[in-house]
């Protein structure tokens, strides 16, 4: 079984690879920061107007503490806005993720394609027609919104209770908004691999869920920083390729392994095995869980 820790700090380390392929391509790397910088610009307007109207929102919340003693109800009025504003920062991030990525789709599907190559074994471009790929994928996005919305609102719930909600909410949000927006980051890579639902993604992701963790909630604390984002993001969507390599266990025709690449093999302990690539399996890094260490050659019959 996985260190919980080591896979952890492997999921960092992901983003971090995700930061050093791209900046070998500056170019690129610009490009990917230009549809960031857009809807950062939009995102950061709202944001201010948030922050600007926080009080006075938590206390249309909460009309009925109006008669309470003033330092219960700081105390209330403060774990609301903690709440409001957490909330707020999830739905924001996932959409502001949503948005960025239907907007420069053409380069980030060129920056997983950049990845792809440059680690090996590339899979095949998948044969879906691009007004099919356009629809599922706005379909799909929709939902995580939906979803996200949701989540917002039970994070804005737990706001609401005194000395906790403050410390509670923003935990949550960073958790379950990580979570989201790791589903939506994985599926250029996924789709090559022709496993193009939600559920193929969640699946494999609660595999090696704290390698997944330590992925998305760097990167999502880091999107919900104005600006920030826009360097961020494009090293993020390489990061997502290369989780999708620790995910997903190849056969030589670059798809998943399972009949028809739906599923793969899943290990001891829920894990899923790093299956060889053909000729060329993904790099290993050293100290990374799938490691397999030195590699010695078979030993032939003793003569004689």
């Amino acid at each position: 079984m996985a260190n919980p820790v080591r896979e952890f700090f492997g999921g960092v380390g992901v983003l971090a690879r995700g930061f050093v392929l791209l900046l070998r391509k500056p170019r690129l790397f610009l490009l990917g920061a230009l549809p960031a910088l857009i809807t950062s610009l939009v995102f950061l307007g709202l944001l201010v107007l948030l922050v600007v109207n926080l009080v006075d929102l938590a206390a249309w919340a909460t009309p009925f503490s109006d008669g309470w003693d003033p330092i219960w109800q700081g105390l209330l009025r403060g774990a609301v806005s903690v709440g409001i504003l957490a909330g707020t920062v999830l739905l924001m991030v996932v959409t502001f993720t949503t948005v960025t990525l239907t907007l420069g789709s053409p380069i980030y599907d060129k920056i997983t394609e950049l990845v792809e190559e440059e680690l090996g074994n590339a899979p095949e471009e998948p044969d879906e027609s691009l007004m099919a790929s356009m629809w599922r994928a706005v379909r799909q996005s929709l939902v995580i919104v939906a979803v996200s919305l949701l989540v917002s609102v039970l994070v804005l719930v737990v706001g609401f209770v005194p000395l906790a909600g403050p410390v509670v909410g923003p935990v949550l949000a960073a958790l379950l908004g990580g979570w989201l927006l790791a589903i939506e980051l994985l599926a250029s890579a996924f789709d090559r691999r022709r496993l193009t639902t939600i559920r193929d993604r969640r699946e494999h992701m609660a595999r090696r869920r704290m390698r997944v963790l330590g992925f998305a909630v760097p990167t999502y604390l880091l999107l919900a920083i104005p600006f920030v984002a826009v360097v961020v993001f494009p090293a993020a969507t390489a990061a997502g390729a290369i989780l999708t390599r620790d995910l997903v266990p190849s056969g030589p025709a670059g798809l998943a392994s399972g009949q028809d690449g739906r599923s793969g093999q899943v290990g001891p302990a829920g894990s899923t095995p790093r299956g060889a690539l053909g000729a060329e399996a993904p790099r290993a890094y050293p100290g990374d869980p799938g490691d397999p260490g030195p590699q010695h050659p078979p030993r032939g019959p003793h003569p004689g």
